[in-house]
């Protein structure tokens, strides 16, 4: 009879993931979380705080939590996010109990935050998968953003291209870089479906510790 030692006998279920999808502004991180949660996989979303207005069809505490500038300075002061950052002149930070308690309950999470915020989460949380979300083109790129938001200057359209151009450059804190096609969200769905199922079957899964 074939005998498998403990040492190297494998989980009946993988322990949760914590995925950091991170991008240029105008990558479609929004369009593809959505798309996710569609797809049937699932997961739990940590919400975003911000200090940033909301755009139109924007729901707070669905696509963000909007706080003051006063209430975000005291929820960082009692130390509350797990990361934070101030981008294009509003404040963003990710909410650290609420990761931790969904962690904790057995449930994948998915993060979004900035390049920024990925390299500062690559240091606290290394064992998480961090996936680059990137346009096919600048072509297409300068097209999102301006369909998102036609009322934006020339100068803050240069100004977010100019950082978008830095950002993709920049690809040393993540695990995976996946292409966010034009109308083809489903192709990039399906390649972050791939990865997940890969991480679900490693031999020696990520365990994630906050």
């Amino acid at each position: 009879m074939k005998v498998i030692s403990k040492k190297h006998k494998t989980a009946s279920r993988a322990p949760p993931l914590l995925v950091v999808i991170s991008g240029p502004s105008g990558a479609g991180k929004d369009a593809t979380i959505a798309k996710l949660k569609e797809s049937g996989y699932l997961f739990h979303y940590v919400v975003t705080v911000t200090t940033r207005p909301k755009r139109p069809g924007e729901i707070d505490r669905v696509h963000y939590r909007f706080i003051s500038d006063e209430q975000f300075q005291k929820i960082v002061g009692t130390k509350k996010l797990l990361e934070w950052a101030k981008v294009y002149n509003n404040y963003y930070g990710v909410p650290k109990d609420e990761v931790k308690k969904a962690l904790n309950s057995g449930q994948d999470v998915i993060v979004k935050v900035d390049v920024q915020g990925a390299t500062t989460l690559k240091r606290i949380i290394p064992e998480a998968i961090f996936i680059f979300l990137v346009p096919a083109s600048m072509e297409e790129l300068t097209e999102r953003l301006n369909q998102r938001n036609n009322h934006q200057s020339a100068s803050d359209l240069k100004l977010r291209l100019n950082k978008a151009k830095e950002e993709m450059e920049i690809l040393s804190p993540f695990d995976y870089c996946v292409v966010n096609p034009k109308n083809n969200i489903g192709l990039t769905v399906s390649k972050i479906h791939a990865i997940l199922s890969a991480e679900k079957c490693r031999v020696n899964p990520r365990v994630m510790k906050l």
